[in-house]
């Protein structure tokens, strides 16, 4: 967590020369963060260097979220050469650190959350890519193509995506309205902040949105692949937005889908931060995941997923099979 050789210069630039840079975050992807001091003002600086990262759609759909009045952080300068934002520092607080320090607020912030997500879904959908067929088989494929290698299994990869083939129709032809999907609207992305904030909530973490199910983001929330929610909180906020919004009935079955999508590619994905770029703690999710991902295999609309899963992946190369490789 060195900060990058250009950033004295880009601050400088920006009006904020001199100022003292200490880390603060590096995450699933080539991007960092350093928080930023000069005097009484602070700052985020982004490092999303290329050709790895490309900040251009953060920037984008931060100003598009703001536009329609949501928390996402101001942008105060950028170099798109080199990959650096100097971006709103929203603090410290996340959702996650606040039920750690605080459980007994779990459903009111929980609730705040699905409150910003029904807002969200009631604006029409960003100029964003759609969230269409390719992206959902290239996704899930992340499983077969780190996974079952990884735990020494040799799945039919083709029944795998006509499985899927099978299921994706009942999201693609939901009556449901299209909407922005933010796709990682989770615990550890979703700040607590002051200052007249809709619902008292900041957002991160949003630069691969794109347009598509309602049901993405609740899922990423309610079945968050590094917190445990519970299964009656999950139940409780489902209930609340239907209250809001008043899905179609194709809902449930939309949701499901979605949660059995999301949680193989992330299987997928904590697989790929373990063997590709050694970052073995991701492998401590992987039970967690399984036990979402079976959760949702239980619903009948899954019904040709979880056959594949059933003739291709036994229950003991599941859950713990990587467990190890995770560090100790």
């Amino acid at each position: 967590m060195i900060p990058p050789a250009a950033a004295p210069a880009f601050l400088a630039d920006a009006g904020w020369g001199g100022a003292a840079i200490e880390p603060l975050a590096g995450d699933a992807s080539f991007r960092r963060y350093f928080r930023v001091f000069d005097g009484g003002r602070r700052a985020v600086l982004m490092d999303a260097p290329p050709p790895h990262e490309d900040p251009r759609p953060f920037i984008s759909i931060a100003e598009q979220l703001q536009a329609d009045g949501f928390a996402a952080p101001r942008i105060f300068a950028r170099d798109l050469a080199q990959g650096l934002v100097l971006i709103e520092d929203f603090g410290d607080l996340r959702i996650k650190e606040h039920l750690e320090a605080e459980p007994g607020a779990e459903l009111a912030t929980y609730r705040r959350a699905v409150d910003l997500l029904a807002d969200l879904h009631r604006l029409p959908a960003a100029d964003v890519p759609p969230y269409d067929r390719a992206v959902y088989q290239r996704e899930a494929g992340l499983l077969t193509e780190w996974y079952c290698p990884a735990a020494g299994i040799y799945a039919d990869a083709e029944a795998y995506v006509a499985a899927w083939d099978a299921v994706l129709p009942l999201v693609e032809r939901s009556s449901s309205p299209v909407v922005t999907v933010l796709r990682d609207y989770h615990a550890e992305n979703i700040m607590l902040i002051e200052g007249g904030a809709p619902h008292g909530l900041g957002l991160l973490d949003f630069q691969d949105a794109l347009a598509g199910h309602p049901a993405y983001d609740l899922v990423s929330l309610l079945q968050d692949a590094r917190r445990d929610v519970p299964v009656e909180v999950e139940a409780a906020m489902l209930a609340h937005y239907k209250a809001m919004a008043s899905p179609p009935a194709d809902f449930d079955a939309a949701y499901a889908v979605l949660g059995a999508q999301r949680n193989a590619k992330i299987i997928g994905i904590f697989t790929r931060l373990w063997k590709r770029d050694g970052k073995a703690r991701y492998l401590s999710f992987l039970p967690r995941m399984w036990g979402l991902l079976e959760r949702d295999l239980a619903h009948p609309a899954l019904a040709p997923v979880a056959e594949w899963f059933a003739a291709n992946i036994p229950v003991d190369k599941r859950h713990d099979a990587l467990a190890g490789f995770a560090p100790a």
